[in-house]
């Protein structure tokens, strides 16, 4: 989506005479992650694309969103060396990590100190930067929070008050994004006779809403806890109208910058998170929200809790964490942060 956000950005584009080439291997989500002869044919066809773009356009900068490890590194690392025998200025903006859980491998980091030599890194948060200290000097690294378009939103410091309160959790089913650390807080919500409803939103991942289903049953769940699927558009906007509080429960590894969390702030929601990659930049502790320790289903639970008991604090957290969605993390406010990132490394 930034990636979009960028291509498509006005200002940007007339800030700079902008020449843009898909790297991506992959022609769609199902090809995502899986190898075959298209594939490499595709791969190949980038290398003699880029290569002319650079012979023709001669650009002052080159700039790259790298994958941190996997095949998706390796090819990514081919193009880099491409783009480095034309001894071009470089910057690669990293939506990902892991740098350090595979730098100790000869291969990764033979290919990490020539692929980081003398580049630039684009980074979401300080936080983050732990990840790349190995290869890459403090002077040559710049954050830049992503940002997301502002949305015309009816009434989103008046949130409605529902009895009970509803609590949003919007993201793939994947385990690692604290699906099932949630269901457990839940059912710590329902033993302590609470009121409240909780929304699942999302599309299969490595759980499927078949299994998911049978958890909540199996949780005894099944008038609290409700699976929609996957939602967008008006449909997606109306869920967010309707809720009081998201959550997401993360302990995924390559988690940086939920782009998710910024959409729940903009729409004027308290958030309950954990200290993942750049989430505390976020959400400001105990005025947008609360972050918990990772795979802490009664500590998640004591803070929904009490966002549930005290909805007055609830809808002043979210009110707070709209102006801070506002003030830090707009579209606009990226796009300008990357044109100033631009022109200082040129």
């Amino acid at each position: 989506m930034v990636g979009k956000y960028i291509k498509d950005s006005a200002i940007i584009n007339s800030s700079f005479n902008c020449n843009y080439i898909n790297l991506s291997t992959s022609t769609n989500v199902a090809e995502i992650g899986k190898n075959g002869w298209s594939k490499w044919k595709r791969f190949f066809e980038i290398l003699l694309e880029v290569f002319k773009a650079i012979k023709k356009n001669k650009p002052d900068l080159v700039y790259l969103t790298l994958t941190a490890s996997g095949l998706g590194f390796f090819k990514d690392a081919v193009v880099v060396f491409l783009v480095k025998t034309f001894d071009i200025k470089i910057v690669y903006h990293f939506h990902n990590k892991g740098v350090s859980k595979h730098q100790h491998k000869s291969i990764y980091n033979f290919f990490y100190k020539r692929v980081f030599k003398k580049a630039w890194v684009i980074l979401l948060a300080p936080q983050l930067y732990a990840d790349f200290k190995k290869y890459v000097a403090t002077d040559k690294v710049i954050y830049c929070p992503n940002g997301i378009p502002e949305q015309p939103i009816a009434n989103v410091t008046q949130k409605p008050l529902n009895v009970p309160p509803q609590i949003l959790f919007l993201s793939n089913l994947i385990e690692s994004k604290g699906v099932y650390i949630l269901l457990k807080a839940c059912k710590i919500l329902k033993v302590k006779q609470l009121a409240f409803r909780c929304i699942f939103v999302g599309g299969d991942g490595d759980i499927s809403g078949e299994v998911f289903q049978n958890k909540v049953i199996e949780s005894n769940l099944e008038d609290n806890v409700f699976y929609l699927g996957k939602k967008f558009g008006s449909d997606k906007e109306q869920i967010y109208s309707e809720a009081n509080i998201f959550t997401l429960p993360t302990y995924y590894y390559k988690e940086c910058f939920p782009l998710v969390l910024l959409e729940a702030m903009q729409h004027g929601l308290p958030i309950v998170s954990t200290r993942e990659g750049g989430i505390p930049t976020m959400i400001k502790e105990d005025e947008t929200g609360y972050l918990v320790d990772q795979n802490n289903a009664e500590e998640l639970a004591e803070k929904l809790e009490h966002l549930i008991l005290n909805p007055e604090l609830s809808t002043s957290m979210g009110a707070k964490g709209r102006e801070r969605f506002q003030n830090k993390f707009t579209l606009k406010i990226f796009e300008n942060k990357l044109i100033k990132t631009f022109e200082k490394i040129i």
